[in-house]
């Protein structure tokens, strides 16, 4: 059923740049295929650089999220995808990009309630929004989700009526860029 699902939009399920959030992510089948076929993506166009297939498989790891009630289920999903991860690379947790994985996972798979948007403390839920620089550097923005679902309904202030003056692009905090290696040990 997650494969029919994801072909619906297969192009997008396949971009490593794709972000996709699951509001319920249980322990995470929905977002596991979506790392295999992102990671598909990343053998494709990076296995004869190991340098670029590392950088862009954690890559493709950042551009996933979930939001999730049970706590059992939170740490299920982030073991399940950081193994999915090393698996692919041929880590384990002794390896810096295993680490930096299990350090974004915990920025990225939230335990929360998506619809009252906020975490299981009553703080409003925050994402990470990663970016690839380029020769081995991330950037780490983060947004408040809240913020970015307000954007999502119809009519006159809609999110493409004027991409330039909402506050949805706007950060409430930005990094500095990191390289694995700060993301392992941060």
């Amino acid at each position: 059923m997650v494969e029919a699902m994801l072909d619906l939009v297969k192009a997008e399920s396949e971009r490593i740049d794709a972000r996709v959030l699951e509001p319920a992510c249980g322990s995470g089948n929905f977002l596991v295929e979506v790392l295999q076929r992102k990671l598909a993506t990343v053998e494709q166009r990076f296995s004869t650089s190991d340098f670029e297939k590392r950088q862009y498989a954690l890559f493709g790891l950042m551009c996933i999220y979930g939001i999730e009630l049970l706590e059992d289920n939170i740490a299920e999903c982030r073991q399940n995808l950081v193994e999915v991860l090393g698996a692919y690379l041929g880590t384990d947790e002794n390896d810096d990009v295993w680490k930096a994985a299990l350090y974004v996972l915990s920025a990225n798979i939230v335990h929360g309630d998506a619809l009252a948007m906020v975490t299981n403390i009553g703080e409003p839920i925050v994402f990470a929004e990663w970016g690839y620089l380029g020769k081995g550097r991330f950037q780490r923005r983060d947004f408040r989700y809240d913020t970015l679902t307000q954007m999502s309904s119809f009519g006159e202030d809609t999110l493409f009526g004027d991409l330039g003056k909402h506050e949805i692009f706007t950060p409430i905090k930005s990094h500095p860029p990191l390289t694995i290696k700060d993301l392992a040990h941060g």
